[in-house]
């Protein structure tokens, strides 16, 4: 029994550690390609002496593929200008969408508010005129008086005329602002 005990507990550690993973460092490196087919050259250049011939064609193949490489980045930095060109031109097109709305609105709001005045100053003429009518019935009122409120009514009829000419308007400005 006394040798059982410590015979698991060395099986059991063993077992830890052997299982127990190494932890590496995976942290790359972005390398440029260029670079590599630099260090590549210089390598197979000490593996071997080439032909200046050899060597010529190689340095072109490489000189080449860098231009293609150049060619490739301008390609793509033309391009990314095209999208953010693109981009702003959107923003700006939904900016002035968003002013036109509002303008809208605001026209709306504005003939609205001018088709209420508008009732508003028709009902205060029309009571204008049933109290001028009343007086006029019962007698109470004389003849400059009565001249004097057909002036008042005369002028609220001015003002409606007014009104309507100011809805009119803010209709033709809200059907514009929508066509």
């Amino acid at each position: 029994m006394n040798t059982k005990l410590p015979l698991t507990l060395v099986l059991l550690l063993s077992g830890c550690i052997l299982s127990a993973q190494v932890v590496k460092d995976t942290v790359s490196k972005p390398i440029d390609s260029v670079a590599l087919q630099q260090i590549e050259l210089q390598k197979v250049a000490k593996e071997k002496i080439l032909t200046p011939v050899e060597a010529a064609a190689i340095k072109k193949a490489a000189e080449q593929k860098q231009k293609e490489a150049e060619k490739m980045k301008a390609a793509a930095e033309k391009e990314a200008k095209k999208l953010e060109k693109e981009q702003r031109k959107l923003e700006k097109e939904q900016k002035r969408f968003e002013k036109e709305q509002k303008r809208i609105a605001s026209a709306e709001k504005s003939l609205i508010k001018s088709k209420e005045k508008l009732v508003k100053e028709r009902k205060r003429l029309e009571k204008m005129q049933t109290k001028l009518e009343k007086s006029k019935r019962k007698g109470k009122i004389s003849e400059i008086d009565i001249e004097k409120e057909n002036i008042k009514i005369s002028k609220q009829q001015i003002k409606i005329k007014e009104i309507q000419e100011d809805i009119d308007k803010a209709e033709k400005k809200v059907n514009k602002l929508r066509n």
